[in-house]
């Protein structure tokens, strides 16, 4: 794989995991509410249930963001040392030259 492309597909990665880092605070924030829509009903079982749900989904949220902000600079460092803007410039006058002819 060249670097361009590998580039290409690591910035691809960062962009599913913030989605998925955003889906799980999405997932945190729903489950809150029914957390407080539980306190006048007081359902011992729903307490129990969405708490153990709360903790997973905001352990989860910790690692994802972990991961992206890890991976995140590894991208960015693969991108500064392997000159990624000017192989881009490059593709983009080759690609041009192409069609031209």
């Amino acid at each position: 794989m060249d670097k361009l492309k590998k580039f290409e597909l690591m910035e691809k990665i960062v962009r599913q995991m913030q989605d998925l880092k955003n889906s799980q605070q999405a997932i945190i924030e729903k489950v809150g509410r029914l957390e407080v829509d539980n306190f006048d009903l007081n359902d011992k079982n729903l307490t129990k249930v969405l708490s153990d749900i709360h903790q997973r989904t905001a352990d989860n949220f910790d690692s994802i963001n972990e991961l992206l902000n890890g991976f995140s600079d590894k991208t960015e460092n693969f991108g500064e040392k392997n000159n990624v803007d000017k192989l881009k410039e490059q593709q983009e006058i080759n690609e041009a030259g192409g069609k031209r002819l």
